[in-house]
């Protein structure tokens, strides 16, 4: 035989020098849970090792990530039901603690990149990422809202607003309303081709974001369809996105592929709560191995073509690396 593809797997030393895919910590993004208070770390029931962080905790989190390696952050808030209403008045409330958490990130670690959330459900009494009126999410009517909150993170400094809420047209009206505010350098990372996937649990468990009625497939793509990804890439990127994104990652790796072939904007992709969870909980049984599976995962998303992961393997991975 001339030809024996197992001498280049004879020995660590030798598959690493052949290795085609590369993930570093550059390509990870860490999400982290923010809760109004002092001293408070709560832990997360479907997701082990993930916490909803008050400020003064969650600062000392971020500073043993970036000891680790890690510098790209993106938050999410935790809301009390008293602060919701239908129309999610508290996202651009001066007082609203995630604004000023991201105000004090920023000057703590103003070199590490921080990351928004960009929907109605965090903050509103009806738990959907848009505006219902007379029991329908209204598209347009939504679009208002959504600018005046990316405007309000804008202000606060964070560097990449993210539109996760899929309302037609949202990525060009946040544009918009960044550049005649004079924020002509945020960032916006699009959530392209979201998914109404069943993979979502454990972060609606997080935030107590479940939606009061219905579901998100009237705005959430569906999972049979893939090129309809395109067209959802071709708009994000005629009205202004930056960065283009697929939620979830590990049951999509197909549709990262498609958009990593037919668009020239970096790609993302969200390795999300259930795919942590469900590895966990395979691992806590002893059916799976924790490291070599999350591993292999990660790996999948990136050798599919993103050139960036959303993930909370993220401080494990950093770990392993160092």
């Amino acid at each position: 035989m001339n030809q024996r593809p197992r001498r280049n797997r004879k020995t660590s030393a030798v598959r690493e020098m052949v290795a085609e895919t590369h993930l570093k910590k550059e390509d990870l993004i860490y999400p982290l849970f923010i809760i109004d208070g002092v001293n408070k770390k709560k832990s997360i029931h479907s997701m082990p090792n993930c916490y909803r962080w008050s400020l003064d905790l969650l600062l000392n989190e971020i500073e043993s990530c970036g000891k680790l390696g890690l510098s790209n952050f993106v938050l999410f808030p935790s809301v009390e039901n008293n602060l919701k209403d239908k129309k999610a008045t508290y996202s651009y409330h001066p007082k609203n603690f995630y604004l000023k958490a991201i105000k004090e990130i920023k000057k703590e670690f103003p070199d590490f990149s921080l990351m928004s959330d960009v929907a109605m459900d965090p903050y509103s009494s009806d738990g959907h990422d848009g505006l219902v009126i007379k029991g329908e999410i209204d598209n347009d009517e939504s679009i208002p809202i959504l600018c005046e909150m990316a405007l309000a993170q804008a202000n606060a400094g964070i560097d990449i607003i993210g539109p996760s809420d899929m309302m037609d047209g949202r990525v060009g009206a946040i544009r918009e309303t960044l550049d005649e505010n004079n924020f002509i350098n945020t960032s916006i990372m699009s959530y392209t081709a979201k998914y109404a996937s069943a993979f979502y649990g454990p972060f609606r468990d997080a935030l107590n974001s479940e939606p009061k009625h219905g579901d998100k497939k009237t705005y959430q793509m569906d999972p049979r369809n893939r090129t309809e990804s395109l067209v959802e890439a071709e708009l994000d990127e005629i009205e202004g996105a930056d960065i283009l994104m697929i939620k979830p990652a590990l049951s999509y790796l197909d549709v990262i592929q498609t958009l990593k072939k037919n668009s020239n904007l970096p790609i993302s992709a969200y390795n999300v709560s259930g795919e942590y969870a469900m590895i966990h909980a395979a691992a806590e049984k002893g059916w799976l191995d924790y490291d070599n599976t999350y591993l292999e995962v990660l790996t999948s998303i990136k050798r599919a073509g993103a050139d960036i992961i959303l993930t909370y393997f993220a401080k494990d991975f950093a770990k392993f690396k160092n």
